[in-house]
C-alpha cells in the first residue's frame, strides 16, 4: 500500500486540479485533467501521478488511463512532495517520465516551498531539460500558463492574471453579490427619496396654490367694499 497522504499533500493537489479545471472550462482547448488515476503505459508498471494533463483527448470521467486505448500518453504531470522518499519525485520520476515521453514534469516540493520543472527539448528527446524560471515563474508550454509558489500555495498565471482557486472565486462572487445588493439597495433608497421629494413638492405646490387663491379672494372682497 502507498502511505496515506496528509492534508497538505491532498489540499495542494485538489486546489491545483480544481483551479486548472475551472480555467480550461472557459477555454476552447481540448484537455483532460485528472488526479491519482491509474496509468497504464505498454510494458510499464502501473503508476498514478498526483495530477496530469492530456491534450486533444475527450474530457470525460475515467477509472483509468490506458495509453494504448487512448492513442497517446500524458503531456504534463505534477507531483506534490510533502514528506517521505524525496528521491522518488526528484530523481526517479525525472528519469521515468522523460523516458515515457511526457512533455513536461513539474515537481511542487511543498515542504520546501519550491518548484522544479522539466521539459523535453524535442518530441524525440528522452532526457529532460530543466525549465529555468523567469522572475520566479516557470512557464508551462503544455498548459500555456506560468507556475509559481506564493504564500505556501502553488499558483497558476495567465499572463499577469493569477488564476483564483475555487474558494477564492466563491469569496469574490460573494463580494460581487454583496456589492450589487448594496447598489440595488442604494438605488431603491434613492428612488424612494426621489418619490418622497416629488410628493413633498406636490404638497407644497398645492399649499402655495391654495394660499394664492385665498389671497385673491381676500383682494376681491376688499375691492368690493371700496
Amino acid at each position: 500500500m502507498s502511505p496515506p497522504e496528509g492534508d497538505r499533500h491532498l489540499y495542494a493537489k485538489v486546489r491545483a486540479l480544481t483551479t486548472l479545471r475551472g480555467y480550461f472550462a472557459r477555454q476552447t482547448r481540448r484537455i483532460y485533467l485528472a488526479a491519482e488515476l491509474p496509468m497504464y503505459y505498454p510494458a510499464e508498471p502501473r503508476f498514478a501521478p498526483d495530477l496530469f494533463a492530456v491534450l486533444d483527448v475527450e474530457d470525460r470521467e475515467r477509472d483509468s488511463f490506458i495509453v494504448s486505448r487512448e492513442g497517446k500518453g500524458l503531456d504534463w504531470v505534477l507531483e506534490v512532495h510533502v514528506g517521505g522518499d524525496r528521491k522518488k519525485d526528484a530523481e526517479r520520476n525525472v528519469g521515468r517520465y522523460a523516458r515515457l515521453g511526457i512533455t513536461e514534469y513539474f515537481l511542487y516540493d511543498r515542504a520546501r516551498g519550491h518548484v522544479a520543472a522539466y521539459r523535453l527539448a524535442t518530441p524525440t528527446a528522452r532526457t529532460y531539460t530543466p525549465i529555468l524560471p523567469q522572475r520566479g515563474l516557470f512557464f508551462s508550454e503544455v498548459l500555456g500558463l506560468d507556475v509559481q509558489v506564493e504564500s505556501d500555495r502553488l499558483r497558476f498565471f495567465d499572463g499577469t492574471a493569477m488564476l483564483l482557486e475555487s474558494d477564492e472565486l466563491v469569496h469574490r462572487l460573494e463580494g460581487m453579490v454583496e456589492t450589487l445588493q448594496q447598489k440595488a439597495d442604494e438605488a431603491i433608497r434613492l428612488r424612494e427619496e426621489e418619490s418622497r421629494l416629488r410628493e413633498e413638492e406636490s404638497r407644497l405646490r398645492e399649499e402655495a396654490e391654495s394660499e394664492v387663491a385665498r389671497l385673491r379672494r381676500e383682494l376681491e372682497a376688499l375691492s368690493k367694499k371700496e
